[in-house]
């Protein structure tokens, strides 16, 4: 019974550490960051979809984009500053879709 237990406790043990490794802290200048999947590449804003140009003046009415990425998924990443010089970073999909990261 006490094998039992522990082999339990163990597997149970191991399961936590596989998780704990998925989204592993990196270093660097002593700052620590997760590694994200998510790699997007500078674009220009001319570049960017009209579908999510249009979104961004219909729900964000005075905001200008100061830089956008694209992903190999095609969703896009902004960086918006609203009239009130608060800055935004808005995410989209090709078709003008607000997205959740």
């Amino acid at each position: 019974m006490k094998k039992l237990v522990f082999a339990t406790a163990l597997a149970i043990g191991s399961l936590g550490t596989i998780t704990a490794t998925a989204t592993t802290p990196i270093f660097h200048d002593g700052i620590m960051e997760g590694i994200f999947a998510q790699d997007f590449t500078e674009i220009k804003i001319a570049e960017l979809p009209e579908a999510v140009t249009k979104a961004l003046e219909k729900d964000f009415p005075g905001a200008a984009i100061t830089k956008a990425y694209v992903n190999e998924e095609s969703q896009y990443k902004l960086e918006v500053t609203q009239e009130n010089g608060k800055t935004l970073e808005l995410h989209a999909d090709a078709e003008g879709n607000w997205l959740e990261m």
